[in-house]
């Protein structure tokens, strides 16, 4: 026995022992060793050098490089972490600054520089495009041009660069590639482009790796910016401004990413010889999935997912700011601010959003706040053992929440969701409990698309189904509506199965009577707001409760009251029992880790009356205004 514990020791020190800190400065030295005296020069060239169990530490400074991590850690205890030193900033970009414009006309100025600046890749010759995307008749490249960090829009043509700049929205640029060089031409009203700071887009990406299987990485504190990334669908390999290539296990937190032409974040699909090839088809995707079981990194939880993405600050990305196409399960995806995408409008896709995942299997979404992202959040296929909570969602123009033909069973709770339109759902097998919702529910069936469930907690695939709606759970929700007045009796028509502000003819879904019921309980409806005609004696409040959102920045307050509120509206504690077996899956409603649920805590962590809860996010009294921070 003492020789065995001798030995478990001995192991235990050598592995403690073998774990090394690489430093890297900006006057460092790729030669030199990396210690904190003698540091590197490069990120890259620490990543070469890093075995499981090193940190990689790089200090203060601006870093232009594509970091390829060319290994990653063996398990979660003996990862490679890339950290910023704490209390410095540290910043690595895909661009390079650019000089030596020579002024043409107006703010109009142009510089051409030899293809060789490029390399191998040339963002300006990089036409965007893929499944699903939508070019809106022109072409569009990954290139950017920034001035003083905010980026000029590309032009379609170059006559439109050489024109006068307009007096409001972005300047414009505009590139041409020949065989020898490239050309750019740009606006810089009442700027000298020579000694303002420009630059422009040279890499695909800022942290990528370029195989498959490079696991247990740690992405920690950075500031990464500019990348020339790639329309991301989720029939195709899907490579942000940092990516984790399907691989298991990684961490991404608390850094600042911005200004990719795509995608921020991707947690997604691999690549193979039949990307982009799917002709937008729901049989194209099902056979990426297929693919994905066979390839050599196959898709289960043992290989693939399992990623932490948290505290993260995500904006100016013209696609999503987080993607996963299947790479994302067993995965959380926490306390992320995601803010400004798809603002410029200058193409489109149906893979545009702050948080866009197909397979999210038992993925957890919370404590995020996504606005400005014209999507906010949403969940495309297989979408099982998925919750999504906490979240605070507004100003999005297209809706908060999106779920597309899943089976469930998902749980969505103590949201805020405060756009015009709040939840859009072609799914079944959904439960929607202790939310705030101020906008419209359009409800539908999608009748044409025969999607994938599957056993519990697994990827393997059960078997497929049309989703024909309904299977839903509303439970001890608050909905705001606009002040139209209740239909008879409380109820809407027949045909509408919708909630809260409902609006037939909203968007390109088909309404029709839903096959299977929702179960609906405890809700409380406000302003006009009506409930849908499976909920018996529905709680129909007087007045108009307050919900006022005051964005600080940095901090969110919601100023937020309910008068004359019915009670506790026959609220009852939302639990696995309660909301049962889902249809299709036959699933009930657990945790991620396979654990009866129960809804014990409120938006802000405060415990729940265990036997009648109020209704909406807060857990208390609320008849009179209350500032609480959300944010």
């Amino acid at each position: 026995m003492k020789t065995i514990l001798y030995m478990l020791l001995a192991a235990s020190w050598l592995v403690g022992a073998s774990a090394a800190e690489l430093h890297v400065a900006p006057a460092g030295n790729d030669a030199d060793r990396g210690s904190r005296r003698a540091p590197l020069r490069t990120i890259q060239r620490a990543a070469d050098l890093a075995q499981p169990g090193d940190t990689i530490t790089v200090h203060s400074g601006t870093y232009r490089e594509r970091v390829n991590p060319p290994r990653g850690g063996d398990s979660d205890r003996r990862r490679i972490v890339y950290r910023a030193a704490p209390g410095t900033t540290v910043e690595i970009k895909g661009s390079e600054v650019v000089s030596g414009w020579v002024r043409l006309e107006h703010d109009t100025w142009t510089v051409a520089l030899p293809n060789t600046f490029f390399g191998n890749f040339n963002p300006y010759a990089d036409r965007i495009r893929g499944d699903w995307f939508n070019a809106r008749g022109r072409d569009h490249h990954t290139g950017a041009v920034y001035l003083d960090g905010a980026w000029l829009l590309e032009a379609a043509t170059l006559d439109e660069v050489l024109r006068p700049a307009a007096s409001e929205g972005p300047p414009l640029w505009f590139g041409r590639v020949d065989g020898a060089q490239t050309r750019l031409w740009a606006q810089f009203p009442g700027k000298d482009p020579n000694t303002a700071r420009v630059e422009i887009n040279v890499r695909q990406t800022v942290f990528y790796p370029d195989e498959p299987g490079r696991n247990y990485i740690t992405v920690r504190g950075f500031i990464m910016r500019h990348a020339a990334t790639p329309w991301a669908p989720p029939t195709a390999e899907q490579i942000g401004l940092i990516g984790t290539h399907w691989s298991k296990g990684w961490i991404i937190e608390d850094n600042v990413i911005s200004h990719a032409a795509c995608v921020g974040v991707t947690l997604g699909k691999h690549g193979d010889a039949f990307d982009n090839t799917s002709e937008d088809s729901a049989d194209g995707y099902i056979k990426t999935i297929e693919r994905a079981h066979a390839f050599r990194i196959p898709w289960d939880g043992g290989h693939v997912g399992h990623h932490i993405v948290r505290n993260n600050t995500i904006s100016h990305c013209e696609q999503a700011g987080i993607v996963g196409s299947l790479g994302a399960i067993f995965s959380e995806i926490s306390g992320n601010h995601v803010h400004d995408i798809w603002v410029r409008r200058q193409f489109d896709g149906f893979e545009m959003g702050g948080i866009k995942l197909h397979a999210p299997i038992d993925t957890l979404i919370r404590g995020n706040r996504v606005h400005r992202a014209g999507r906010g959040i949403w969940l495309d296929w297989m979408t099982q053992g998925t919750r999504v909570t906490g979240n605070l969602c507004y100003d999005n123009t297209t809706d908060d929440f999106f779920s597309e033909v899943n089976h469930g069973p998902y749980m969505v709770d103590h949201n805020i969701f405060l756009s015009d339109l709040s939840i859009r759902d072609i799914s079944q097998g959904g439960a929607f409990a202790h939310n705030l919702l101020t906008g419209r529910i359009a409800s539908g069936v999608e009748p044409e698309r025969a999607t994938p469930y599957h056993p519990r907690h697994t990827t393997l695939l059960a078997g497929f189904a049309v989703p024909k709606g309904g299977d839903n759970r509303f439970y001890n929700n608050v909905f705001v509506g606009r002040g139209e007045p209740p239909a008879e009796a409380g109820h809407l028509p027949q045909r509408n199965p919708g909630w809260g502000r409902y609006a037939t003819g909203s968007g390109p879904w088909v309404y029709d009577d839903l096959e299977r019921p929702t179960l609906a309980g405890g809700n409380v409806y406000y302003h006009g707001a009506r409930p849908g005609r499976w909920e018996e004696a529905p709680a129909l409040a007087p007045g108009v409760p307050t919900a006022i959102l005051i964005d600080e920045g940095d901090r969110v307050f919601l100023d937020f009251a309910a008068p004359s509120a019915p009670g506790r509206a026959g609220t009852q504690p939302v639990t696995t029992a309660l909301l049962r077996q889902t249809a299709v899956s036959q699933q009930p409603f657990l945790d991620r880790n396979g654990r009866p649920l129960r809804l014990d805590r409120d938006f802000v962590g405060r415990r729940r009356d265990p036997d009648h809860p109020m209704p909406g996010p807060f857990e208390g009294p609320v008849n009179d205004v209350a500032r609480l921070r959300v944010w």
